[in-house]
């Protein structure tokens, strides 16, 4: 149940590009909001199936549509959001004669939501300048309960003037809609995050699978531990959930290993050392080679058992 409350922002006329796990939920927090909203999704019977729930949802069919390509779908929006799966699959709904490019009329605003490189997100700022649009790269933290409760964490590089017209809209689906600075400092930010959260979920898988061979009830512990310095959204959201050996939610261990790639990509370029990441990175490949490919990232202690 959607128990987001929506501040009272003037509707405008926007897009939503992907409808995974993460875009379906936005785009209808949007469309509660009240915005007019177009969807397009490679697969068309998912923004179709989009369309009837909100539809239905609304009680009206004059604000929500979908569209058979990106350009169409950004034809006459003031807002363009998207979010979709890497580098390749941004480029293949922004650029060419179907793209959002190429249907988004001067000043309009693209926010990418997609963890992608910063160099992808510098290119495509300067290929949107040249068109006399705006870009802004807008990753997200909080995972799918995030997207669906509308309470997401999103970091943004850009202009500042394009940050402040897309972030009415965008609260829609934030608790945070921050402005971090130029063009890739939103996706640089996002790398930040997934580094601090590797080594953290980690660190905890190696504490539970100590305690539990040490013979403790980690519950008990974690409840113990939860109310000191050892405290983290990892232990509250993820720990007793590790204990039990439940894998089935949250942010899969594919989606990690490409954000973790983006980290050591940009380590390399920029000269940062990594060097526990890059562990991690690997023990996430362990995974992976355990058939976890599809499991939350917390199954890091499944490797440990």
């Amino acid at each position: 149940m959607n128990n987001k409350t929506y501040d009272a922002t003037p509707a405008q006329n926007v897009a939503f590009l992907g409808l995974g796990v993460m875009g379906y939920p936005m785009a209808g927090h949007l469309a509660r909001a009240g915005h007019q909203v177009t969807v397009y999704n490679r697969t068309s019977s998912k923004s179709i199936a989009w369309c009837a729930e909100y539809k239905s949802a609304s009680g009206s069919n004059s604000h929500i549509h979908h569209a058979e390509t990106p350009a169409r779908a950004a034809a006459g929006a003031s807002l363009v959001f998207c979010c979709v799966g890497n580098d390749d699959d941004l480029r293949s709904v922004t650029l060419g004669p179907d793209g959002a490019f190429a249907g988004m009329t001067p000043g309009a605003v693209l926010v990418d939501h997609t963890t992608a490189s910063a160099n992808v997100a510098r290119e495509l700022y300067a290929n949107a300048k040249g068109l006399g649009l705006n870009f802004v790269d807008a990753p997200v933290s909080g995972g799918q309960a995030g997207a669906q409760n509308g309470q997401l964490t999103v970091m943004c590089g850009g202009d500042a003037a394009a940050f402040e017209a897309a972030r009415p809209a965008a609260m829609a689906f934030s608790k945070a809609f921050t402005h971090l600075g130029e063009s890739g400092a939103g996706q640089l930010a996002k790398m930040v995050n997934q580094i601090c959260i590797a080594g953290l979920v980690q660190g905890l898988s190696e504490a539970i699978a100590f305690g539990e061979k040490a013979g403790l009830d980690m519950n008990q512990v974690l409840d113990v531990i939860g109310k000191g310095a050892a405290q983290s959204w990892q232990m509250d959201n993820r720990g007793k959930t590790m204990v039990a050996d439940k894998f089935d939610f949250g942010f899969a261990v594919d989606w990690m290993r490409k954000d973790l790639g983006l980290v050591l990509d940009e380590g390399r370029r920029n000269g940062a050392r990594l060097p526990v990441t890059a562990l991690v990175d690997q023990f996430y490949a362990d995974v992976q080679q355990l058939g976890g490919r599809r499991w939350d990232t917390s199954s890091l202690i499944k490797r440990l058992r």
